[in-house]
């Protein structure tokens, strides 16, 4: 294997929703070895767990914060394999590539499920859910997307939360790529599990997962998992037991999520966080416009974490040596997950600032240029 040499000083900027640019800190807390079973280590980790309860404003008030090794999908299989009865039935509203990973999820766990599904650029309609729940009551769970990485859209969790909660079933918000950067009321939501990741919006680094659940829900579910590792309760119960990990953590990882924890705190909490989003989003949509892009949802479907872009209409550009001219030049974008158009997509979260953004637009013109492209 070649050892390839890094710039020892910038690594490519990361305009993704996830793995993100981190910090200089951040990197730097994971340039020690923990032993997983030592005092510290443990204090560490209820430091963790109980700062996601403040995040969340639901400390005290009969939450639990779960820390999962994995990505973020590890967090949303957990609660998917721990929370169903041997008889339960999901209701999934997709509208986006991660709603439909909850269906294969459930799929390969053979749990039953009905799915409500709608184009990637449209809302749910409340009035389906609520149809779909008084036509069907084997259902007994009910999931979302809050902000559906697909294309950057935010569904309506707070109305759906009220709908799910007036027909008495358990709510299951998968807000991998809003947590931390956009606020999120559980009770109001009427949440009852909640699945995350460090390395969204929180800036931390891959490894990490996490689930926020209501207590005595969780506490309801004992026998029904169908994977040892992914047992939200039994993983729980191991930290109420000796403050550990049932089996080997990501030592390092959690070291730069603590870190990840006091930085946000440091910047003011979600609330500054989302300010700085939102300026970066701004930014980046004006400048996009400015050179003759076009967003492909509507602004009022929009979140501030990731925009997906139209390839525009120019038979030079080719997405795959657009991306390359960038990449080459240290800025690093995604590619579109949208099924019914061409898109590519850019986030805005991360340690990014606004001046960050002037200098992916000024790359972008540049590279316009080159591939003789004017819209």
């Amino acid at each position: 294997m070649e050892r390839k040499t890094l710039n020892p000083w910038k690594d490519k900027v990361l305009y993704t929703p996830g793995p993100l640019t981190t910090s200089k800190a951040v990197k730097e807390a994971m340039l020690r070895d923990v032993g997983s079973r030592d005092e510290e280590f443990t204090q560490i980790i209820a430091d963790v767990r109980n700062t996601l309860l403040e995040i969340a404003g639901v400390a005290g008030k009969g939450y639990e914060a779960v820390l999962l090794q994995g990505s973020g999908t590890y967090a949303v299989e957990a609660v998917i394999s721990t929370a169903t009865p041997p008889d339960g039935k999901w209701l999934v509203i997709v509208n986006g590539a991660y709603g439909e990973r909850i269906c294969k999820i459930a799929d390969i766990l053979r749990i039953k499920y009905v799915k409500l599904k709608y184009p990637e650029n449209n809302l749910p309609v409340l009035g389906e859910i609520s149809q779909a729940l008084a036509d069907d009551s084997e259902i007994t769970h009910v999931a979302v997307i809050h902000h559906e990485t697909t294309t950057g859209l935010i569904n309506p969790i707070d109305d759906i939360g009220e709908i799910v909660k007036k027909f008495g079933k358990i709510f299951f918000v998968d807000a991998m790529s809003s947590f931390g950067a956009l606020p999120i009321d559980m009770h109001k939501a009427g949440i009852d599990y909640l699945a995350c990741t460090a390395n969204k919006n929180i800036e931390s680094v891959p490894g990490i997962a996490f689930v926020l659940a209501k207590r005595d829900v969780l506490l309801t579910t004992k026998g029904w998992a169908r994977s040892l590792t992914l047992d939200i309760l039994d993983q729980l119960m191991g930290f109420e037991k000796n403050g550990q990990f049932r089996f080997t953590p990501p030592t390092h990882a959690i070291l730069a999520f603590k870190e990840a924890l006091l930085e946000l705190e440091e910047e003011g909490g979600i609330v500054f966080r989302a300010a700085r989003y939102r300026e970066n989003y701004e930014t980046l949509v004006a400048g996009m416009r400015k050179m003759g892009f076009t967003e492909y949802l509507p602004e009022e479907m929009q979140g501030i974490i990731i925009v997906s872009f139209n390839y525009p209409n120019h038979k030079n550009f080719e997405f795959g040596e657009f991306y390359e001219r960038l990449n080459q030049r240290g800025y690093v974008i995604y590619p579109g997950k949208v099924s019914n158009a061409d898109c590519f997509r850019i986030g805005v979260c991360g340690r990014l600032f606004k001046s960050d953004i002037l200098d992916l637009l000024n790359t972008i013109k540049e590279v316009l240029a080159e591939m003789k492209i004017e819209l």
